[in-house]
């Protein structure tokens, strides 16, 4: 293989929760301007659609609104997209939800939320596609599953997250688990693991911390669109084919300093 396509993903197909808006837009357009053909979902089907003209304005970019917190809207994506493709090459589990209050006062209602979509939604998106991925996937070139973690699974958070930090640290597990489960059907399962990004969730705090925030990284910055995109390129490209199991931090070094 000649160097310039170790980390081409040119041809393609890929699917990317929470693709929307985000962490998820990021890798999505990534995906696009690098000529893959790619499906986002997510549960807001309004962004979800002016998210994919968007993205076809530069490539091929197509909405499928689903509920990825209940099992029953994961199969539904799945067979949508297995309708559409007899194989998927990449598959993004980024959809995720956050829920913050204090430890005396946080509800039921913020673990069964959180945990729902970023972890049990990882598990039953990901089993629901593994004949599509299984099919596109050989010994030289497996296919890709990417989750989406954080460093508030690695660290302990600011923030009063609590079933946030927790699902994170378990989804970040859960790649692991998956990783070794699925090796021998040449699908390969490694987590991005990102830092500060100016994304909705983290909107109010960047307004007010931003600066602090930067300072407080090692490289003094928060994330940029492409340093996520040209990770998540990475992992699905031919150059990561020999990678299972990984957890990818993109944070400007702040995982490295706790």
């Amino acid at each position: 293989m000649k160097n310039r396509d170790l980390f081409s993903i040119e041809g393609k197909t890929a699917l990317v929760t929470g693709g929307g808006a985000g962490i998820g837009y990021m890798i999505a357009r990534g995906y696009v301007e690098a000529g893959a053909r790619v499906y986002i979902a997510s549960r807001k089907a309004e962004v979800l659609e002016e998210a994919a003209r968007e993205l076809n304005e530069i490539g091929d970019c197509t909405a499928i609104p689903a509920d990825l917190s209940q099992e029953e809207g994961c199969q539904q994506l799945a067979q949508e997209i297995t309708e559409r493709e007899s194989t998927l090459d990449i598959l993004v589990n980024n959809a995720g939800a956050t829920w913050g209050a204090p430890l005396e006062e946080f509800p039921d209602s913020g673990w069964d939320r959180v945990l729902n979509l970023n972890v049990k939604g990882v598990f039953h998106l990901t089993r629901a596609l593994i004949p599509a991925l299984e099919a596109a996937g050989n010994a030289e070139d497996p296919s890709r599953v990417i989750n989406v973690g954080s460093v508030e699974g690695i660290q302990v958070p600011l923030a009063e997250a609590y079933s946030y930090a927790a699902s994170k640290a378990g989804v970040h597990h859960l790649t692991r688990v998956l990783a070794h489960r699925l090796a021998k059907r040449h699908i390969s399962v490694n987590a991005l693991v990102p830092g500060p990004f100016r994304s909705r969730m983290m909107a109010s705090t960047l307004d007010e911390l931003e600066d602090v925030i930067a300072e407080n990284t090692p490289l003094g910055r928060i994330g940029r669109p492409d340093d996520i995109a040209a990770a998540a390129i990475y992992l699905a490209s031919p150059g990561a084919a020999w990678l299972t199991a990984v957890l990818l931090p993109v944070d400007g070094g702040i995982s490295g300093t706790h």
